[in-house]
């Protein structure tokens, strides 16, 4: 018999709203304090103390709009919000500072995050969704020099892109984006040469979320359909579909693999989160503690194994924090 899953570590209340998005921040070195970043409906961001369970900020910069992306930049003092105000904004929080220090005007209309990559010491590649639907922009950060901007070719009809994902092979190597869109592909482009490498249809329905892995060069996305597409990347820059995976009831809110590459986790529109192991697709767990969708999930970054959570962000205004599969 396998073991009945486990109870939530505990749940943090107190947003008030719906919890649209979760980053972690625990790779400091003691004394650090473990935090959670958490984006809601209403607007504000919450920074939890994970020692104490308590919210030990409320940030409000988004005019009380939807805060659907939040990430740290080296560090937890250096924090970007997204929201439906049509902001990408960038916060100061050293020495209790809560302000915004600059913010980026999109000018899109959809819940598309933007994705981050470090490039450089205090040097950012950030990817958004652009002003013309089908199109994603790529800025530097800090100083928002605009990269290059990210078309389909004429007469694609790919659909607004829904989900993004920056990458490197290493340090050195050019960065490449993953965009899942509307139509329900996922597009490999080199950023450097503005150009597509590879265009894969991975599901009937727009693309809610991806993952990918650099080192096993393998991806995975959700949608609103009953399915979990497997892709790989082969030497050639193609995508491929690896397998897909049969869920039980529709649609994908979010996914995320642990830093670790061993699990993934899934936001489920059934109230549920779903762990899988992340080399065969293994379904480990159902953890079912949430009554409405849950939005998000986000793994954390700390250094010690036994220390590493799982947080789960839902509708009904609850944040659930697990531990689970801690030691492998």
């Amino acid at each position: 018999m396998a073991l009945p899953p486990p109870d939530p570590q505990f749940v943090l209340r107190g947003t008030s709203a719906a919890v649209h998005t979760l980053h972690f921040s625990c790779g400091g070195p003691e004394p650090d304090i473990p935090l959670l970043f958490s984006g809601s409906e209403n607007g504000f961001i919450h920074v939890w103390n994970l020692k104490t369970h308590r919210v030990d900020s409320a940030l409000d910069g988004h005019g009380r709009k939807s805060v659907y992306c939040v990430e740290t930049m080296s560090g937890k003092d250096k924090l970007l919000s997204q929201g439906r105000d049509q902001r990408i904004c960038l916060w100061d929080l050293a020495e209790g500072r809560t302000s915004v220090t600059d913010s980026v005007f999109t000018e899109h209309v959809g819940f598309c995050r933007c994705s981050l990559l470090k490039v450089a010491q205090g040097r950012w590649l950030m990817a958004m969704a652009a002003r013309s639907l089908e199109e994603v922009q790529i800025l530097e950060l800090p100083s928002k020099t605009s990269v290059c901007t990210l078309k389909p070719e004429v007469g694609a009809k790919l659909g607004m892109p829904m989900c993004l994902k920056l990458w490197q092979l290493n340090c050195g190597s050019q960065p490449v984006l993953l965009a899942g869109y509307e139509d329900g592909s996922v597009v490999l482009w080199n950023v450097s040469m503005g150009k597509v490498l590879s265009k894969l249809i991975c599901h009937q329905e727009p693309v809610m979320s991806l993952d990918f892995d650099s080192e096993k060069a393998k991806g995975i996305s959700g949608s609103s359909e009953k399915v979990l597409s497997i892709w790989s990347l082969n030497e050639q820059q193609n995508l491929q579909v690896y397998k897909t995976h049969e869920l039980v009831n529709a649609g994908i809110s979010d996914i995320t693999i642990r830093p670790d590459k061993k699990i993934l986790a899934t936001a489920g529109w059934d109230h549920r989160i779903r762990i899988f192991g992340w080399k065969k697709l293994k379904p480990l767990a159902v953890l079912d503690y949430h009554t409405a969708t849950v939005h998000c999930v986000s793994f954390s970054d700390h250094s010690n194994p036994q220390e590493r959570l799982l947080a789960a962000g839902s509708k009904d205004q609850r944040i659930s924090v697990w531990s689970i599969y801690a030691q492998t």
